[in-house]
Protein backbone atom coordinates (compact mmCIF):
# COMPACT_ATOMS: atom_id res chain seq x y z
CA UNK A 1 0.00 0.00 0.00
CA UNK A 2 1.36 3.34 -0.91
CA UNK A 3 0.14 7.00 -0.69
CA UNK A 4 2.08 9.44 -2.09
CA UNK A 5 2.73 12.81 0.51
CA UNK A 6 1.42 15.19 -2.19
CA UNK A 7 -1.70 13.82 -2.71
CA UNK A 8 -2.75 13.79 0.91
CA UNK A 9 -1.68 17.36 1.09
CA UNK A 10 -4.46 18.22 -1.76
CA UNK A 11 -7.20 16.06 -0.34
CA UNK A 12 -6.72 17.99 3.11
CA UNK A 13 -7.09 21.46 1.48
CA UNK A 14 -9.32 20.67 -1.22
CA UNK A 15 -12.60 22.23 -1.40
CA UNK A 16 -15.67 20.22 -0.69
CA UNK A 17 -16.91 17.43 -2.73
CA UNK A 18 -17.89 13.91 -1.92
CA UNK A 19 -14.97 12.89 -0.37
CA UNK A 20 -12.79 16.33 0.57
CA UNK A 21 -13.18 18.20 3.42
CA UNK A 22 -14.00 22.03 3.59
CA UNK A 23 -12.19 24.77 6.00
CA UNK A 24 -14.69 24.81 7.92
CA UNK A 25 -13.81 21.03 9.15
CA UNK A 26 -10.15 21.76 9.02
CA UNK A 27 -9.86 21.30 12.66
CA UNK A 28 -10.93 18.01 13.26
CA UNK A 29 -9.10 16.81 9.54
CA UNK A 30 -6.26 18.01 11.50
CA UNK A 31 -6.00 15.26 14.37
CA UNK A 32 -8.06 12.71 11.98
CA UNK A 33 -4.98 13.21 8.92
CA UNK A 34 -2.08 13.91 11.83
CA UNK A 35 -3.77 9.83 13.01
CA UNK A 36 -4.42 8.40 10.02
CA UNK A 37 -2.33 9.24 7.16
CA UNK A 38 0.85 8.17 9.22
CA UNK A 39 1.38 5.05 6.61
CA UNK A 40 0.01 2.98 8.87
CA UNK A 41 -2.89 1.06 9.80
CA UNK A 42 -4.73 -0.10 13.00
CA UNK A 43 -4.93 -3.43 13.91
CA UNK A 44 -7.04 -4.65 16.52
CA UNK A 45 -7.01 -8.27 18.23
CA UNK A 46 -10.53 -9.81 19.81
CA UNK A 47 -11.71 -12.15 21.74
CA UNK A 48 -15.00 -13.91 20.37
CA UNK A 49 -17.82 -15.38 21.01
CA UNK A 50 -20.61 -15.64 18.06
CA UNK A 51 -23.86 -17.68 18.29
CA UNK A 52 -23.96 -20.42 15.70
CA UNK A 53 -26.67 -23.32 15.38
CA UNK A 54 -27.78 -22.67 18.98
CA UNK A 55 -24.45 -22.58 20.60
CA UNK A 56 -21.86 -20.10 21.78
CA UNK A 57 -18.35 -20.15 19.94
CA UNK A 58 -15.24 -19.23 20.48
CA UNK A 59 -14.37 -17.31 17.97
CA UNK A 60 -11.55 -14.80 16.82
CA UNK A 61 -11.43 -11.47 15.77
CA UNK A 62 -9.12 -9.08 14.01
CA UNK A 63 -10.20 -5.13 12.81
CA UNK A 64 -8.06 -3.28 10.16
CA UNK A 65 -8.18 0.24 10.12
CA UNK A 66 -6.81 1.85 7.27
CA UNK A 67 -6.85 5.06 4.72
CA UNK A 68 -6.31 4.48 0.83
CA UNK A 69 -7.26 6.19 -1.90
CA UNK A 70 -10.51 5.21 -3.66
CA UNK A 71 -12.31 5.70 -7.02
CA UNK A 72 -15.52 6.97 -7.02
CA UNK A 73 -16.50 5.90 -10.44
CA UNK A 74 -15.06 1.79 -9.76
CA UNK A 75 -15.09 1.93 -5.72
CA UNK A 76 -12.20 0.05 -5.34
CA UNK A 77 -8.44 1.10 -4.40
CA UNK A 78 -6.66 3.52 -6.87
CA UNK A 79 -2.85 1.93 -7.23
CA UNK A 80 -2.04 5.67 -8.67
CA UNK A 81 -3.91 8.26 -6.78
CA UNK A 82 -2.16 11.15 -8.63
CA UNK A 83 -3.18 9.64 -12.08
CA UNK A 84 -6.98 10.96 -11.76
CA UNK A 85 -7.55 13.05 -9.09
CA UNK A 86 -10.71 13.68 -9.82
CA UNK A 87 -12.14 10.28 -9.67
CA UNK A 88 -9.72 9.48 -6.67
CA UNK A 89 -11.22 10.47 -2.85
CA UNK A 90 -9.26 9.37 0.86
CA UNK A 91 -11.46 6.36 2.63
CA UNK A 92 -11.28 4.66 5.64
CA UNK A 93 -11.64 1.11 5.36
CA UNK A 94 -12.11 -1.43 8.15
CA UNK A 95 -11.62 -4.85 7.52
CA UNK A 96 -13.19 -7.01 9.91
CA UNK A 97 -12.25 -10.51 10.50
CA UNK A 98 -14.18 -13.46 12.20
CA UNK A 99 -12.88 -17.16 12.19
CA UNK A 100 -14.63 -19.87 14.42
CA UNK A 101 -14.90 -23.11 15.02
CA UNK A 102 -18.16 -25.19 14.83
CA UNK A 103 -17.85 -29.28 15.65
CA UNK A 104 -15.52 -30.46 12.56
CA UNK A 105 -15.78 -27.48 10.26
CA UNK A 106 -14.73 -23.54 10.72
CA UNK A 107 -16.09 -20.76 9.77
CA UNK A 108 -13.97 -17.66 8.25
CA UNK A 109 -15.60 -14.22 7.42
CA UNK A 110 -14.50 -11.25 6.32
CA UNK A 111 -16.44 -7.92 6.12
CA UNK A 112 -14.93 -4.65 4.56
CA UNK A 113 -16.53 -1.46 4.89
CA UNK A 114 -15.76 2.03 3.29
CA UNK A 115 -16.63 5.29 4.21
CA UNK A 116 -15.13 8.84 2.66
CA UNK A 117 -12.49 10.36 5.27
CA UNK A 118 -14.01 13.69 5.12
CA UNK A 119 -17.90 12.75 5.94
CA UNK A 120 -17.76 9.10 7.22
CA UNK A 121 -20.37 8.61 4.57
CA UNK A 122 -20.29 4.50 3.92
CA UNK A 123 -19.43 3.95 0.11
CA UNK A 124 -18.99 0.68 0.16
CA UNK A 125 -19.18 -2.55 1.77
CA UNK A 126 -18.54 -6.12 1.22
CA UNK A 127 -18.79 -9.50 2.75
CA UNK A 128 -17.34 -13.25 2.42
CA UNK A 129 -17.83 -16.47 4.20
CA UNK A 130 -15.77 -19.69 3.70
CA UNK A 131 -17.15 -22.89 5.08
CA UNK A 132 -16.95 -26.10 4.32
CA UNK A 133 -20.33 -26.21 2.53
CA UNK A 134 -19.64 -23.22 0.36
CA UNK A 135 -18.47 -19.63 -0.71
CA UNK A 136 -20.80 -16.61 -0.36
CA UNK A 137 -20.13 -13.17 -1.13
CA UNK A 138 -21.94 -10.19 -1.02
CA UNK A 139 -21.29 -6.55 -2.24
CA UNK A 140 -23.07 -3.10 -1.44
CA UNK A 141 -22.70 0.14 -3.31
CA UNK A 142 -23.85 3.06 -1.72
CA UNK A 143 -25.54 5.49 -3.68
CA UNK A 144 -27.31 8.95 -2.49
CA UNK A 145 -30.85 7.86 -2.31
CA UNK A 146 -29.99 3.89 -3.35
CA UNK A 147 -27.88 0.90 -2.15
CA UNK A 148 -27.00 -1.54 -5.25
CA UNK A 149 -25.32 -4.57 -5.19
CA UNK A 150 -25.39 -8.59 -5.77
CA UNK A 151 -25.78 -11.81 -3.69
CA UNK A 152 -23.24 -14.55 -5.18
CA UNK A 153 -24.12 -17.61 -2.65
CA UNK A 154 -23.44 -21.53 -2.90
CA UNK A 155 -26.85 -21.96 -1.40
CA UNK A 156 -29.84 -22.37 -3.93
CA UNK A 157 -32.08 -19.69 -4.41
CA UNK A 158 -29.87 -16.78 -2.55
CA UNK A 159 -28.23 -15.28 -5.21
CA UNK A 160 -29.31 -12.55 -7.05
CA UNK A 161 -29.40 -8.53 -7.14
CA UNK A 162 -29.94 -6.18 -4.27
CA UNK A 163 -31.82 -3.12 -4.63
CA UNK A 164 -32.85 -1.31 -1.65
CA UNK A 165 -33.29 2.86 -1.15
CA UNK A 166 -31.47 4.52 1.19
CA UNK A 167 -34.01 6.57 3.88
CA UNK A 168 -32.26 9.88 5.33
CA UNK A 169 -30.69 9.33 8.26
CA UNK A 170 -30.49 5.65 7.84
CA UNK A 171 -27.47 3.56 9.59
CA UNK A 172 -26.09 0.21 8.60
CA UNK A 173 -25.37 -2.23 10.86
CA UNK A 174 -21.90 -2.75 8.78
CA UNK A 175 -20.81 1.09 9.47
CA UNK A 176 -21.59 0.97 13.24
CA UNK A 177 -18.22 -0.08 14.00
CA UNK A 178 -16.94 2.72 12.57
CA UNK A 179 -19.41 5.45 13.23
CA UNK A 180 -19.50 5.03 16.86
CA UNK A 181 -16.03 5.37 16.99
CA UNK A 182 -16.48 8.95 16.07
CA UNK A 183 -13.21 9.55 14.50
CA UNK A 184 -13.80 13.06 12.89
CA UNK A 185 -16.58 14.03 15.75
CA UNK A 186 -19.11 12.47 18.04
CA UNK A 187 -21.71 10.29 16.73
CA UNK A 188 -23.79 11.51 19.35
CA UNK A 189 -23.41 13.36 22.61
CA UNK A 190 -23.56 11.86 25.60
CA UNK A 191 -27.23 11.55 26.71
CA UNK A 192 -28.22 11.59 23.62
CA UNK A 193 -30.92 9.02 22.16
CA UNK A 194 -31.70 8.85 18.53
CA UNK A 195 -34.18 6.76 16.14
CA UNK A 196 -32.95 5.48 12.89
CA UNK A 197 -33.09 3.60 9.89
CA UNK A 198 -31.71 0.56 10.02
CA UNK A 199 -30.25 -2.07 7.48
CA UNK A 200 -29.25 -5.44 9.39
CA UNK A 201 -25.97 -6.37 8.93
CA UNK A 202 -23.88 -8.97 6.10
CA UNK A 203 -22.53 -11.44 8.89
CA UNK A 204 -26.23 -11.49 10.64
CA UNK A 205 -28.00 -11.94 7.23
CA UNK A 206 -25.45 -14.73 6.70
CA UNK A 207 -26.30 -16.59 9.60
CA UNK A 208 -29.65 -16.22 9.39
CA UNK A 209 -30.18 -16.44 6.33
CA UNK A 210 -32.24 -13.33 5.77
CA UNK A 211 -32.62 -11.32 3.08
CA UNK A 212 -31.51 -7.30 4.02
CA UNK A 213 -34.12 -5.38 4.62
CA UNK A 214 -34.50 -1.71 6.33
CA UNK A 215 -36.21 -1.41 9.84
CA UNK A 216 -35.60 0.94 12.84
CA UNK A 217 -33.19 0.88 15.80
CA UNK A 218 -32.78 2.90 18.77
CA UNK A 219 -29.61 4.30 19.65
CA UNK A 220 -28.67 5.42 23.07
CA UNK A 221 -25.28 7.45 24.10
CA UNK A 222 -25.59 6.99 27.67
CA UNK A 223 -24.47 9.59 30.21
CA UNK A 224 -20.69 9.74 31.63
CA UNK A 225 -17.42 6.74 31.17
CA UNK A 226 -17.10 3.90 32.88
CA UNK A 227 -13.95 1.59 33.16
CA UNK A 228 -13.92 -1.53 31.40
CA UNK A 229 -11.67 -4.04 31.58
CA UNK A 230 -10.65 -6.34 28.85
CA UNK A 231 -7.42 -8.63 28.51
CA UNK A 232 -5.87 -5.38 26.52
CA UNK A 233 -6.23 -3.69 30.05
CA UNK A 234 -8.79 -1.53 31.93
CA UNK A 235 -10.30 1.47 29.96
CA UNK A 236 -12.15 4.43 30.74
CA UNK A 237 -15.24 3.69 27.56
CA UNK A 238 -18.35 5.52 26.78
CA UNK A 239 -21.47 3.35 26.04
CA UNK A 240 -24.22 2.94 22.89
CA UNK A 241 -26.53 0.99 23.25
CA UNK A 242 -28.82 -0.13 20.44
CA UNK A 243 -32.55 -1.57 20.21
CA UNK A 244 -33.01 -2.70 16.89
CA UNK A 245 -36.83 -3.38 16.01
CA UNK A 246 -36.23 -7.40 15.10
CA UNK A 247 -36.12 -8.50 19.08
CA UNK A 248 -31.77 -7.91 19.29
CA UNK A 249 -29.82 -5.13 21.08
CA UNK A 250 -26.54 -4.28 21.58
CA UNK A 251 -23.29 -2.83 23.61
CA UNK A 252 -20.65 -1.05 22.30
CA UNK A 253 -17.65 0.43 24.65
CA UNK A 254 -15.65 2.81 23.03
CA UNK A 255 -12.44 4.01 24.44
CA UNK A 256 -12.49 7.57 25.50
CA UNK A 257 -9.25 8.63 24.45
CA UNK A 258 -8.49 9.15 20.90
CA UNK A 259 -8.81 7.41 18.47
CA UNK A 260 -11.37 5.78 19.92
CA UNK A 261 -10.60 1.96 19.82
CA UNK A 262 -13.99 -0.27 20.32
CA UNK A 263 -13.08 -2.13 23.48
CA UNK A 264 -15.75 -4.53 24.33
CA UNK A 265 -19.07 -4.93 22.04
CA UNK A 266 -22.30 -7.45 21.76
CA UNK A 267 -24.49 -7.40 19.30
CA UNK A 268 -26.31 -10.70 17.76
CA UNK A 269 -24.87 -12.70 16.47
CA UNK A 270 -21.63 -11.74 18.57
CA UNK A 271 -22.23 -12.35 21.96
CA UNK A 272 -19.28 -10.66 23.05
CA UNK A 273 -16.25 -9.23 21.90
CA UNK A 274 -13.17 -8.12 23.95
CA UNK A 275 -9.78 -6.01 23.13
CA UNK A 276 -7.28 -8.31 23.67
CA UNK A 277 -4.41 -6.12 21.75
CA UNK A 278 -3.63 -3.46 19.31
CA UNK A 279 -0.56 -2.43 16.90
CA UNK A 280 0.01 0.26 14.29
CA UNK A 281 2.12 -0.79 11.41
CA UNK A 282 2.09 -1.28 7.92
CA UNK A 283 0.93 -5.07 8.21
CA UNK A 284 0.93 -5.33 4.32
CA UNK A 285 4.93 -5.65 4.83
CA UNK A 286 4.90 -8.00 7.39
CA UNK A 287 4.77 -11.07 5.34
CA UNK A 288 8.21 -13.01 6.38
CA UNK A 289 8.60 -15.90 8.11
CA UNK A 290 8.99 -14.41 11.44
CA UNK A 291 6.76 -11.53 11.19
CA UNK A 292 4.04 -13.84 13.33
CA UNK A 293 5.88 -12.13 16.02
CA UNK A 294 3.30 -8.84 15.57
CA UNK A 295 0.23 -11.16 16.50
CA UNK A 296 1.19 -11.30 19.80
CA UNK A 297 0.82 -7.23 20.15
CA UNK A 298 -2.68 -8.24 18.81
CA UNK A 299 -3.11 -10.84 21.85
CA UNK A 300 -3.12 -13.28 19.16
CA UNK A 301 -1.77 -16.57 19.36
CA UNK A 302 -0.38 -17.89 15.80
CA UNK A 303 -1.28 -21.02 13.74
CA UNK A 304 0.47 -24.00 14.36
Amino acid sequence: MKMKTAWIVAMTLAVASPGFVTRANAQSWSQFDHHWHDGKAELDGYHLVVSRYGQDRKATAVMVFVTEPFSEAKRVKVDDPTANPADTFDALKLNLVRDFQTGIYDYNTMLSVFVRSATMEPVKVSFSSSEWCGHVYSELIFQPKAIRGQYLSYFEGESGPVNLGRPTGGITEDELFIALRGLRHDFMAAGETKTLPYLPGSFYSRLTHKPLEWTQAVITRAKGTESVTVPAGTMESFRYDVKIADGRAGVFYIENEYPHRIVQWSLAPDVRGELTGSARLPYWMAHAEGDEKYLKDLGIAPRQ
